[in-house]
């Protein structure tokens, strides 16, 4: 342990030494050899010993914040999966689906779900929860949310298309914490429900964080009213207890890849954070190289123009939150997409906390390898105060990671 105290000066004063040593003539070399020796073996072992403390304290350092990183789906039963969502149940399990099957947008492209009952450490086999056959045709599924209300029931909100531009809102119910499931009702007509990430819970009415990629990328916000028990309206009564809020107008920006026009910022996928004068934000993924935000200051009713934000965003999804403790938590590829480009590569995927939603410090990083992809991030906590992520791992599977900050 007395190598943590030895800093990175006296390490290259280490260095210094041994390469004058080594340039020394040899026959004064050879009149000392012995000694040098004895010197060179003490400084060698001297310098692992440290190398190796530094590695010993990273690791206990990165033991200390994540407490387990696992696959959620190591023998996929399917090619390719992404967009994870994760909820914490009542009774303490933990539930995470995702889309999966051929590729992204195939028609035999499913939701599936995976469990880990409180109190374990791994995940069950994932099964099929919900599908996108419509009338004879089958089309493909795309970004579950997951989310339980006060009363307990688990809702399921996904996405049914041919292509994007195209969506369609559904939703699955389970009674039971996920072991079984309603068949698939739809939402609205023009309704998505909450379009990647997750809905915030306000006083008798659920916020979905929303958006649309027809004719410009552009967020809204759907607001369900519930009743006194906090249950989401049944199918019969969606309609009514449903209202759009938006689409929220946005500033002018140039696009990456048009970097010679002005147009409206083109955002999707926002995030709802709760800030500590009561207001809300959210964070938006872009087409604009830096994720962009909007705030509102009478619980979601009404928003102001979107901005860009100093925080960089290569044209991918993000996910963040409000920590128990006031502070805000971000997880998000930090990486810019160039001029003259509609994207840039999903890694490194990281961790980002702040006081204040504005001023953001690296806290971790999940994944930094050179070969994408690692994203479309959700994040949650616990009530015991634990940080559970999913994200996509090189669109093969997904993993997850929780984490305690201390």
């Amino acid at each position: 342990m007395m190598f943590f105290l030895i800093t990175q000066e006296t390490k290259i004063f280490f260095l210094v030494v041994v390469f004058l040593l080594l340039s020394l003539p040899y026959n004064f070399y050879s009149l000392i050899a012995k000694l040098t020796n004895s010197i060179q073996f003490l400084i060698v072992f001297s310098f692992l010993s440290i190398t190796a403390g530094a590695q010993e304290f990273t690791a206990e350092k990165k033991e200390r914040v994540v407490a387990v990183e696992q696959f959620i789906n190591p023998a996929p039963a399917v090619p390719s999966c992404h967009a994870s969502t994760i909820v914490e149940l009542q009774n303490g399990d933990l539930l995470a689906a995702w889309f999966a099957g051929e590729y992204e947008g195939h028609p035999d492209v499913k939701i599936w779900m995976s469990r880990r009952a409180k109190g374990t450490t791994s995940w069950s086999q994932p099964v099929v929860v919900a599908d996108g056959f419509i009338g004879n045709e089958h089309r493909a599924c795309y970004n579950p949310v997951l989310f339980q209300m006060p009363d307990g029931e688990v809702l399921l909100f996904y996405k049914i298309g041919r292509f994007v531009q195209d969506w369609s809102g559904w939703l699955v119910r389970s009674r039971d914490g996920g072991l079984s499931w309603s068949t698939k009702e739809p939402l609205p007509q023009g309704f998505l429900g909450p379009v990647k990430n997750k809905p915030f819970l306000a006083d008798g009415y659920l916020l979905c964080p929303s958006s649309t990629e027809k004719g410009g990328w552009k967020i809204h916000f759907e607001r369900y009213d519930l009743d006194a028990y906090g249950h989401f309206p049944d199918s019969t009564q969606i309609a009514s207890h449903a209202t759009m809020v938006g689409p929220i107008a946005a500033e002018m920006a140039h696009k990456t890849f048009e970097p010679d026009s002005l147009s409206p910022i083109g955002c999707i996928q926002p995030s709802i954070l709760r800030l500590a004068d009561g207001r809300l934000q959210v964070l938006c993924r872009t087409q604009n190289g830096r994720l962009a935000t909007s705030y509102s200051s009478d619980n979601g009713r009404s928003w102001s123009t979107v901005t860009l934000t100093s925080l960089p965003n290569n044209n991918s999804g993000t996910d963040a939150i409000t920590l128990l403790d006031g502070r805000h938590l971000l997880v998000y590829n930090p990486t810019a997409t160039p001029l003259g480009e509609h994207n840039a590569p999903r890694t490194p995927l990281c961790v980002a906390i702040s006081d204040d939603a504005i001023h953001w410090h690296h806290l971790l990083t999940l994944e930094d390898s050179p070969i994408s992809e690692y994203s479309y991030p959700a994040v949650i906590q616990g009530r015991d105060g634990t940080i559970h992520i999913t994200y996509t791992w090189r669109r093969e599977l997904i993993r997850y990671a929780s984490i305690r900050i201390p």
